[in-house]
């Protein structure tokens, strides 16, 4: 049923953009495209005639040049062409954190002028098209959507079989340690390896539980400082989490992507990820398969790290946030050149209503920034209902410190976060090495 569904999502939209106006120009204009996608995720394959060969045929006049690139590699090449001033024509961007250069730098098109002049801003969420909210304070890209970056994916099978039921505090989670131990299971698997997971996709909860709402801007503000007691004490709930072994300091060896993999055959109770990993579970169009059969979904629930019952936390029932990502277009491109044109063309498709629909319906986009999706039109499966219902788990969201802060400043602070894991730095440590790299970054503006 879902082959047959996208296969037709996937006819319609070939005829829609083959419906849009084709330049007349003889000139054939080049864009360079550097692109952010795992090809091993589910539906990776059929992006590339549903969005870039259906542009392409609508757009003869344009020829993209695609790199797909996924996970540090993406980054990695991101700052060696900025570093190098070869920046491609049109690229994936985050709001803030790991696109902080192309920000600040103001490597990247103001895109208010184009939104306005089409008259584009009545479909997308106004937090999505306000560029204050944004690294550089313009309108540098054009979010997907809007992220949680804590989901806690929960494996009712698993507790089954040892005759629990979902932890509603983390004190719950410390009691059923050694009872999925017993029967051969990890209590919450997180793939640590890559030095972001942490950070974005629990502490950065931590923190804002620890230290309240606002606590970034205290910090930026100069009236708070890293070392404080509240953020040392959320750097200790994470040692006690390894010492606990609510998460297992063996994960630090557990790669990004093994970690869908691991947890779709029962290896842990619980997961932790983004609200986007929720697309890695469900079919893959183009083979038929899902790492959780649709069937088989009904067994998972997802919602946020239980409430923190220990001494020091101001708020529960958080999650940490930010707006999702989406593409960029190159500042060196000049205005009202054919290049800006043909490169403004391909990001209104990449940020459109068929695009983000189709993304919305692979699990690719959990929340888009599209406001005229007919949501009723579309048949998902339980993992994107219940992602797409992840927003009503919790009452406050709280920042994502590599949204909030550069990378000079994040960057020691996510190293510290594994070495507290690995026990080769202690929590103090750790807030006074993020301190000191703070003050340094401060002192460099």
């Amino acid at each position: 049923m879902m082959l047959k569904r996208l296969s037709a999502l996937v006819m319609a939209m070939f005829l829609l953009v083959a419906g849009m106006a084709v330049s007349s120009a003889d000139e054939v204009v080049e864009l360079r495209v550097l692109n952010y996608r795992d090809m091993t995720s589910p539906n990776a394959l059929q992006e590339t005639s549903v969005v870039w060969e259906a542009f392409q045929a609508a757009h003869p006049n344009i020829k993209i040049v695609l790199q797909d690139e996924f996970n540090e590699p993406f980054h990695q090449a991101t700052e060696a062409f900025a570093a190098a001033g070869t920046l491609p024509d049109v690229l994936y961007v985050w709001p803030s954190g790991r696109s902080t250069t192309l920000h600040t730098k103001k490597l990247l098109k103001d895109l208010a002028p184009l939104v306005e002049r089409d008259g584009l801003a009545q479909y997308y969420l106004p937090l999505t098209m306000d560029g204050a909210q944004q690294a550089g304070g313009y309108l540098a890209m054009i979010p997907n959507g809007v992220t949680a970056t804590n989901a806690f994916y929960v494996n009712m099978e698993v507790l089954k079989d040892c005759g629990l039921e979902p932890a509603k505090s983390y004190s719950e989670l410390v009691a059923q340690v050694p009872v999925l131990k017993a029967k051969g299971y990890e209590c919450v698997l997180m793939p640590n390896q890559d030095t972001w997971v942490m950070q974005s996709c629990l502490f950065s909860l931590i923190a804002g539980r620890f230290c309240g709402e606002g606590w970034e801007q205290k910090i930026l503000n100069g009236e708070a400082k890293f070392t404080d007691p509240d953020f040392v004490a959320a750097l200790n709930f994470v040692k006690k989490i390894y010492e606990d072994k609510v998460i297992d300091p063996a994960t630090l060896a557990t790669g990004y992507g093994e970690g869908p993999g691991l947890f779709a055959t029962n290896t842990a109770a619980y997961y932790i990820d983004g609200d986007w990993r929720a697309g890695a579970f469900i079919t893959d169009v183009t083979t038929g398969q899902a790492l959780i059969t649709p069937e088989r979904q009904a067994n998972f629930k997802i919602t946020v790290f239980p409430d923190i019952d220990v001494d020091g936390v101001k708020i529960n029932k958080s999650n940490s946030a930010v707006l999702g990502t989406g593409y960029g277009i190159s500042a060196a491109l000049e205005d009202g050149s054919p290049k800006l044109e043909a490169a403004w063309e391909l990001v209104k498709w990449l940020s459109g209503r068929e695009v983000l629909t189709y993304r919305l319906t692979t699990g690719g986009l959990p929340t888009p920034s599209r406001v005229d999706i007919d949501y009723s039109a579309l048949t998902l499966e339980p993992l994107q209902v219940a992602i797409a219902n992840l927003g009503a788990e919790y009452d406050k969201s709280t920042v994502v410190i590599d949204g909030a802060f550069e990378g000079p400043v994040y960057t020691p602070l996510n190293d510290g976060l594994q070495a507290i894991g690995m026990g080769t730095q202690t929590p103090e440590q750790v807030a006074q090495n993020t301190q000191d790299a703070f003050e340094a970054w401060k002192a460099s503006k």
